[in-house]
C-alpha cells in the first residue's frame, strides 16, 4: 500500500529531521567520548592514591602511599629517565623535521620526502623499536655489515648499546617515528601559512635557503606545531611499549615501573601504582611546562637574531647534514625491518656472517599455530575502532560543511587530549573504575578503548582535506534538487574517497600498535599481535620475535597498500576523481 503525499512528506521531514540532529550531537559525542575516559580515569588513579580503595580494604585517606611511592629504591632514576625522554626526543625530532624541511622544501627531493612519510608512520611503535634493537645491537645487523673488514670483531662486542642505562637506544628509537609524526603535521599547515610565497620572498631579498626557512617559514609554522609537539612530550615520556623493548632494565622508565606495580599478584601494590601513575601526570606536566619555558626564552633571543638581518646560516653544513641524515633515517628503519625478515627466516646466523647461511620455515610454523587468536582479535578490534571512529569524524565534519561552521578551539582541543595525557595515568584508572563497577574485561572494552586514541588520528588525517572540498560542488548538488544527504553520499563522499581511505588505514595503524590499552582494559586475557610480540621481548629468541614483529609490521603496511589501490581501482575509468581532494 502507498503512503498518501502528505505522509510521505512528512516521513521524509522526519528522516531529515533525525539526520540533523545526529550531524549535530556528532561534535558532543566526540568530545564525551574523549574527555570523558580521561577525566574519569585521572580521578579512578588519584582517589586511590592517597590511600582510599575500599575494595581492598583500604577505606581512609592518608599519604602513606606516597610515602611508599617516594622511598622505593631506584623512583629518582625512573623519574628522571621519563623526564629527559620527553624533552630529548622532543627536541631533536622538531629539530630534525625543521632542518629536512628546509633543505628539501621545494626541490625534487621533496616529492620523495612526502612519500616516504607513510612507510616510515606505518610501522608500529613497537615493530619499529624491535627493527632498531635488530639492527644496533653488538650482534645486530649493522656490526655484522661492518665486521670484520671494518671493525675487526669475530665476536660481538661486550658492550650495552640496547637498553643502555641511560636511554640513549629508547630515545632514539623514539626519535625514529616521531620524526615522520611532526613532518606529517607541519606538511598540512604549510599552503595556509604560504610557505612558498615567503621562502620566495626571503630567497629574493638574498638568504640562503636554511635561514630563509627558519626566519620566515618557522616563526608562522610553529604556533600550529605547538599542541603535536607537547602530544610528542607526553608520549615520550611516558612510554611503555617502546619501553620495554630499548629502555634501561633497572631503573626502568616511570611508566613501565608502574605497569610493573599494576601486575603485581600482591593487590596492595595497586594503590603504589595509582601513585606512580600520578606522578607519571606531574612528571609529563614538568616536561611540558620547561619546553614552554625554553620556548619564550628562544623566542625572546630568535627575535633578535630574525632582525639582525645575517643572511645564512651555516647553509653548506647544514644542508650537507639534512642531505645526510634524512636517507640515513629511510636506511636505517628498512635495514631494521630486513634484520626482522632474515632473523625470522634464519636457522643457523652465526656472527659475524652478514647473512644467514641455513634458512627455515620453522619460526612461521611456530607463529602459525598460535597466530589465529591474536591475528583475530587484532583484525577485528582494528576495524571496530576504526570503523567507528571514522564515522564519528565523517559526521562531525558533514555538520561543519552544512552549518558553515567550523569547531571551536575548544573541541580541537579535546582532540589531542588523550595524547597530552599519559596512558598509564587515566588506563590504570579507568581499570580500577571497570572493576568496581562491574564491567568485565574483555574485547568489546578493548575495542572501546582503542577508540580513544584512533579518533584523534582519523581526525588530524581526514579534517583539512575535508574542508578543502569546494563548496560549490554541493551548492550545484543542490540547486538540483538533491538533499543534503543524497549530495554527502553521491557528491561529497566521493570526492574524499581517497584521504577517507588512508585516515582509515591510519586508524588501522594505530589500533594495531597499542599495547598498553589491550594490556590493561584486557587484563592480560586478550592477546594481539602487539602484545604477543612485546611478550617475547623479555625471552631470548630472536628468531621468533623477528616473526612476530614483521607481522605485526606488515599488517599496517597492507592497509596503506589497500588504501592507495582502492582509489585507483574504482576510478580507473574516472582518473580526475583520484585528485579531486588530497
Amino acid at each position: 500500500m502507498r503512503r498518501s503525499g502528505t505522509g510521505a512528506t512528512q516521513y521524509g521531514d522526519f528522516d531529515r529531521y533525525r539526520a540533523g540532529f545526529m550531524l549535530r550531537a556528532a561534535p558532543y559525542l566526540v568530545a564525551a567520548i574523549l574527555a570523558g575516559p580521561v577525566a574519569a580515569g585521572a580521578l579512578g588513579a588519584l582517589v586511590p592514591s592517597f590511600g582510599f580503595l575500599p575494595a581492598l580494604g583500604h577505606d581512609a585517606f592518608g599519604l602513606a602511599v606516597w610515602r611508599d611511592l617516594l622511598s622505593w629504591p631506584g623512583i629518582g632514576g625512573s623519574v628522571l629517565l621519563s623526564f629527559a625522554s620527553g624533552i630529548v626526543t622532543a627536541g631533536l625530532s622538531l629539530a630534525l623535521a625543521m632542518l629536512f624541511l628546509a633543505v628539501f622544501f621545494e626541490t625534487r627531493a621533496f616529492i620523495w620526502l612526502r612519500k616516504a612519510i607513510a612507510p616510515l608512520l606505518a610501522v608500529p611503535h613497537a615493530a619499529a623499536a624491535f627493527a632498531l634493537a635488530f639492527l644496533i645491537a653488538p650482534s645486530g645487523f649493522l656490526a655484522r655489515l661492518l665486521s670484520p673488514w671494518a671493525t675487526g670483531w669475530q665476536r660481538p662486542p661486550d658492550l650495552l648499546i640496547v637498553q643502555d642505562e641511560l636511554g640513549l637506544s629508547l630515545m632514539a628509537g623514539l626519535v625514529m617515528k616521531e620524526v615522520p609524526f611532526l613532518l606529517l603535521v607541519a606538511l598540512a599547515p604549510l599552503a595556509q601559512i604560504h610557505a612558498v610565497e615567503r621562502m620566495r620572498m626571503a630567497r629574493a631579498l638574498g638568504y640562503g635557503r636554511i635561514a630563509a626557512w627558519f626566519k620566515t617559514v618557522v616563526p608562522a609554522l610553529y604556533p600550529l606545531l605547538r599542541l603535536p609537539i607537547y602530544a610528542v612530550i607526553a608520549y615520550s615520556s611516558a612510554n611503555i611499549d617502546v619501553a620495554l623493548i630499548l629502555g634501561p632494565v633497572s631503573p626502568p622508565p616511570l611508566a613501565v615501573q608502574v605497569l610493573r606495580w599494576s601486575n603485581d599478584p600482591e593487590l596492595d601494590y595497586r594503590l603504589i601504582a595509582a601513585a606512580g601513575a600520578v606522578l607519571q601526570f606531574g612528571v609529563t606536566a614538568a616536561a611540558i611546562a620547561l619546553w614552554v619555558a625554553a620556548e619564550r626564552i628562544l623566542i625572546t633571543l630568535g627575535r633578535g637574531w630574525i632582525e639582525s638581518g645575517n643572511r645564512t646560516l651555516a647553509e653548506q653544513g647544514l644542508g650537507l647534514l639534512g642531505r645526510v641524515l634524512f636517507p640515513a633515517l629511510l636506511l636505517s628503519a628498512g635495514l631494521g625491518i630486513l634484520a626482522l625478515g632474515l632473523s625470522a627466516f634464519a636457522r643457523v646466523w652465526r656472527f659475524p656472517d652478514p647473512f644467514p647461511s641455513r634458512w627455515t620455515l620453522e619460526h612461521w610454523q611456530s607463529v602459525g599455530d598460535t597466530a589465529s587468536g591474536p591475528l583475530g582479535a587484532t583484525i577485528w578490534i582494528a576495524l571496530a575502532a576504526t570503523g567507528l571512529s571514522l564515522a564519528l569524524v565523517l559526521a562531525m565534519l558533514e555538520n561543519e560543511r552544512r552549518t558553515g561552521r567550523r569547531a571551536g578551539r575548544a573541541l580541537e582541543l579535546v582532540f589531542y587530549l588523550p595524547l597530552l595525557v599519559p596512558q598509564i595515568g587515566f588506563l590504570f584508572g579507568l581499570v580500577l573504575l571497570a572493576e568496581l563497577i562491574g564491567i568485565a574485561p574483555g574485547g568489546g572494552l578493548v575495542a572501546a578503548g582503542h577508540v580513544i586514541f584512533v579518533l584523534p588520528y582519523v581526525y588530524l588525517t581526514l579534517s583539512e582535506s575535508y574542508r578543502r572540498l569546494d563548496p560549490a560542488w554541493s551548492r550545484l548538488a543542490r540547486t538540483l534538487g538533491h538533499s543534503e544527504s543524497r549530495v554527502f553520499w553521491k557528491v561529497t563522499l566521493p570526492m574524499v574517497f581517497t584521504p577517507t581511505l588512508a585516515a582509515f588505514a591510519v586508524g588501522l595503524a594505530v589500533s594495531i600498535g597499542q599495547y598498553l590499552v589491550t594490556r590493561l582494559l584486557g587484563a592480560g586475557r586478550l592477546d594481539t599481535v602487539t602484545t604477543e610480540a612485546i611478550a617475547l621481548a623479555a625471552g631470548g629468541d630472536r628468531r621468533l620475535i623477528g616473526a612476530w614483529a614483521l607481522t605485526q609490521a606488515v599488517l599496517p603496511v597492507l592497509g596503506f597498500a589497500l588504501a592507495l589501490a582502492a582509489p585507483r581501482l574504482l576510478w580507473r575509468h574516472r582518473r580526475g576523481m583520484l585528485g579531486a581532494v588530497q
